[in-house]
């Protein structure tokens, strides 16, 4: 299990699109993700989870990746997160 926090950047936070587009990056890896925030945690393969934890910019969460591909899959996200999930 590998873990990093990492603040949001998106200006909207994260409202459908970005989600969408972690749930979409997410899903491409085997290890199960999540992320915590504010004592809750969400499944960051789930679109309605994520929307859930109802994150704004500038919120901190802590990225948990766990499985076979889990370091390629923290990076990669932490790195799409940091970009502004911006497609």
């Amino acid at each position: 299990m590998v873990s990093q926090k990492v603040t949001i950047k998106n200006p909207t936070g994260l409202h459908l699109r970005p989600a969408g587009i972690l749930c979409q990056e997410a899903m491409n890896f085997k290890s199960l993700i999540t992320f915590h925030y504010r004592g809750n945690t969400a499944n960051a393969k789930s679109v309605l989870s994520v929307l859930g934890a109802c994150i704004k910019s500038g919120d901190e969460i802590e990225l948990v990746c766990e499985g076979e591909d889990e370091e390629e899959a923290l990076d990669f996200l932490i790195k799409l997160i940091d970009e502004g999930l911006d497609k």
